[in-house]
C-alpha cells in the first residue's frame, strides 16, 4: 500500500511517497518551479512522487496532510477572538485546505476521490526523524517557528509509537526569536537564518545577558521558554504574510523597544559592522543555552541516551555539533529535510506507523530520494545548448568507465579547478551531498574567494563544507561518527585545519558531511581518487546553483553552468569543459 504525504500552503511544500512503510521518493516543490521555499500546492512534487512510487491509483491507501486544524483548539480560538486578523487568516487557510483532496486527484490526473488524514505539525515533525532513524527507543523534539500553534514538542519514540510529553505553544518560539533577529540584521528572506548562524562565528557574545531577557529560560529542571514579549511584535498584531505559490514572505517580528535596546536595524544594503557580528554571536549563544538545556532535561526526564531531532532549529548545524558533547545523548539522528519539506514524509510516516499501527523496517541512511535523469536525457540536453558551448569554447565528451571519470574530476579538481557535478538522483532536502554539487579543492584557502565571486555570489562570511570519506573522518575532525547529511558543524582538529583552509570556517569548525561507498559509490570514488592524487581525503562541496534553489535536471545543471565560471561540467559520462576562460555576464 502506499501512502501520499504532502506539506501545503506554507514555506518550502513538499511531496513524499511511503510504500509499504519505506520512503520511495520525495521532493520540495522549489525545485520544480524555480522558487526558492516555493509555498502553495506542491503540484510538481507530488506528480513526480506519485510516478516515482510506480503505483497504480488505487494502491494509493489515503493522503497524509501535515496540518491538523483541531490541534490546540482552544488556544486558537482565544488569540482568534483578541487578533481579530489572525481569525480572518485562519479562515482562510482553512478553505484552501477544505478542498485539499481535489488538488491533489488535478494533480494526479485522477478523478478517485483519495481518504485524507490530517497530522499535526510537531508530530509530523517528531515522524519524520524518529521512523526513520536507526533507533528502536529515542527520546524525540521538535523546534522550529510556529505550526498548529506550537512552537516545540518533545517526548519519547518507542517502536511503532511516538508518545509526547509536552510541548510549547504560541506566541513562545525559538524559531520566531531566531527569525526575529535575522529580519533584524538585514537579511529578510524567508530562509536567510542560516546567514546569520554563519555570520555568529565573527563576532563575540558581549550583548548576552540582554539576548537572555529576551529568551526567558531558567537553566535545570523545566523544558519550557517564554519570549519577552516587549521585543517582538507577532503576539499583539499579526505579521504580514505570503503563502501563495511564489516565494513565501514573512512581515517584520521585532519590535521598536528591540531597536531601542540594540541599535537601528540594518538594512539589506547596509554594510556589516562590529556590531552586527556581535548581536549575531550573542543570538547564536542564547539560542544554544536555551536548547542545550532543554536536550539536559529531556535526557534526565525520557532515561533515554538516544535523541532525534526535527523542525527548522534542527538546521542549526553549530547547535547540533554541541549536542553529544553537553547533553548527555551518546547518540543523534537529524534528517537531511529537518525543516518544514520534511512534514510530508513525516506525516505519511505517522500514518503508516502510529494511526495504522505498522511495524518499521525503514532506515533513512542517504538523501537520494527525487528525481534521476538518463544518458539519452543528458545528452539532449547538452544537444540544445551546442551553440552557447562552441560560442563559449566548451569540449565536450565522454568517459564511460566510472573509475576513469572519477580520476579524471579529482585531478582538474586538484589543478585548482571548479567542477560542477550532477549525478544520480538528487537529494532530498536542503544541503548538496554529492549529486547535485560543485567541488573545489580544500587546500586552497583563495578557493573561497574564487567560488563567491566565479559562482555563489554570495556573502563572503558565509562558509563551505567538506565532504570526506567516513572512515577518515576521525584524521581531519575532533568527531568520528557518520555525520551523511551535513548538519553538524565539527571542530577541525588544529593540525589539519590548514590543510584544508577553503572549508574551515573562522571558528575552526567545519560543516562536514561524511561518505561511504554504500551511501554514495561514485561520489565515494571520486573523493578516493582525490585523495590518492593528494593525500587529502576531503572534497569542498557547496550545492549546485547561483542564487536559486539547487539544479534539478540537466537543462538547469547547463544553464547555470554556462552563466557563471565553472571550468567543468560532469553530467553522468559526459564531461563539458571550458577549453579557455570565457567572459560570463553576471546575473546580478
Amino acid at each position: 500500500m502506499a501512502i501520499l504525504g504532502i506539506n501545503a500552503y506554507h514555506g518550502d511544500a513538499s511531496a513524499a511517497a511511503v510504500v509499504d512503510g519505506r520512503l520511495v521518493a520525495a521532493a520540495e516543490e522549489e525545485r520544480f518551479t524555480r522558487v526558492k521555499h516555493a509555498a502553495g500546492f506542491p503540484s510538481d512534487a507530488l506528480r513526480y512522487v506519485y510516478q516515482a512510487a510506480q503505483t497504480s491509483w488505487n494502491d494509493v491507501q489515503c493522503l497524509a496532510v501535515a496540518r491538523d486544524s483541531y490541534a490546540n483548539m482552544w488556544a486558537k480560538a482565544r488569540n482568534a477572538v483578541r487578533l481579530p486578523k489572525l481569525l480572518a487568516r485562519r479562515v482562510g487557510v482553512q478553505s484552501r485546505f477544505a478542498s485539499i483532496g481535489k488538488a491533489v486527484e488535478d494533480a494526479v490526473g485522477s478523478a478517485k476521490p483519495i481518504p485524507v488524514e490530517r497530522v499535526e505539525h510537531h508530530r509530523a515533525h517528531l515522524a519524520s526523524a524518529f521512523y526513520v532513524s536507526p533507533f528502536d527507543e529515542a527520546a524525540v523534539i521538535s523546534i522550529d517557528g510556529l505550526g498548529d500553534f506550537s512552537s516545540a514538542m518533545w517526548g519519547v519514540g518507542r517502536g511503532n509509537r511516538i508518545f509526547p510529553f509536552g510541548a510549547v505553544n504560541f506566541p513562545h518560539s525559538l524559531g520566531i526569536y531566531y527569525t526575529a533577529l535575522t529580519q533584524y540584521l538585514g537579511f529578510p528572506k524567508w530562509g536567510d537564518e542560516y546567514k546569520v548562524m554563519g555570520l555568529a562565528s565573527y563576532g563575540e557574545p558581549e550583548m548576552l545577558e540582554e539576548f537572555r531577557r529576551m529568551v526567558i529560560a531558567p537553566n535545570g529542571g523545566r523544558m519550557d521558554f517564554e519570549l519577552c514579549p516587549d521585543y517582538f511584535v507577532h503576539h499583539n498584531s499579526v505579521p504580514q504574510m505570503a503563502w501563495g505559490d511564489g516565494e513565501p514572505m514573512l512581515g517584520r517580528l521585532y519590535s521598536r523597544y528591540l531597536e531601542q535596546r540594540l541599535g537601528k536595524a540594518r538594512e539589506p544594503h547596509e554594510p556589516i559592522e562590529d556590531r552586527h557580528k556581535a548581536i549575531a554571536a550573542s543570538l547564536q549563544r542564547r539560542l544554544e543555552e536555551v536548547m542545550l538545556d532543554r536536550l539536559r532535561q529531556l535526557r534526565k526526564v525520557s532515561g533515554v541516551n538516544k535523541l532525534c531531532l526535527a523542525g527548522g532549529v534542527a538546521f542549526n548545524c553549530v547547535a547540533n555539533g554541541k549536542i553529544l558533547k553537553e547533553t548527555g545523548f551518546d547518540e543523534l539522528f537529524v534528517p537531511p529535510a529537518a525543516g518544514d519539506a520534511g512534514l510530508a514524509m513525516g506525516a505519511a510516516m505517522y500514518l503508516w506507523h502510529q494511526m495504522l499501527g505498522n511495524p518499521r523496517d525503514f532506515v533513512m541512511d542517504h538523501a537520494y530520494w527525487g528525481p534521476e535523469f538518463t544518458g539519452s536525457q543528458i545528452a539532449q540536453a547538452i544537444n540544445g545548448v551546442r551553440d552557447e558551448l562552441s560560442r563559449q569554447r566548451c569540449d565536450v565528451f565522454r568517459i564511460d568507465d566510472e573509475e576513469a571519470l572519477c580520476r579524471f574530476a579529482a585531478s582538474e579538481i586538484a589543478d585548482g579547478n571548479i567542477v560542477g557535478w550532477f549525478q544520480g538522483r538528487m537529494e532530498w532536502g536542503p544541503r548538496a551531498l554529492g549529486n547535485r554539487s560543485i567541488l573545489a579543492d580544500p587546500r586552497r584557502c583563495e578557493m573561497r574567494d574564487i567560488l563567491n565571486s566565479k559562482i555563489k555570489r554570495r556573502e563572503p562570511f558565509r562558509p563551505f563544507a567538506p565532504s570526506i570519506l567516513e572512515e577518515r573522518a576521525g584524521e581531519y575532525f575532533e568527531y568520528s561518527r557518520p555525520s551523511p547529511f551535513m548538519l553538524m558543524a565539527c571542530a577541525v582538529r588544529p593540525e589539519k585545519r590548514s590543510i584544508i583552509s577553503a572549508t574551515t570556517h573562522v571558528d575552526g569548525t567545519g560543516r562536514v558531511q561524511t561518505v561511504n561507498i554504500a551511501q554514495n559509490r561514485l561520489y565515494y570514488r571520486l573523493i578516493k581518487s582525490f585523495d590518492e592524487l593528494t593525500g587529502v581525503p576531503v572534497i569542498l562541496n557547496t550545492s549546485f546553483n547561483e542564487n536559486e534553489p539547487v539544479v534539478l535536471c540537466p537543462e538547469e545543471a547547463l544553464d547555470c553552468f554556462l552563466r557563471t565560471k565553472m571550468d567543468l561540467l560532469v553530467m553522468g559520462g559526459y564531461v563539458i569543459k571550458r577549453t579557455v576562460e570565457t567572459q560570463v555576464p553576471n546575473s546580478d
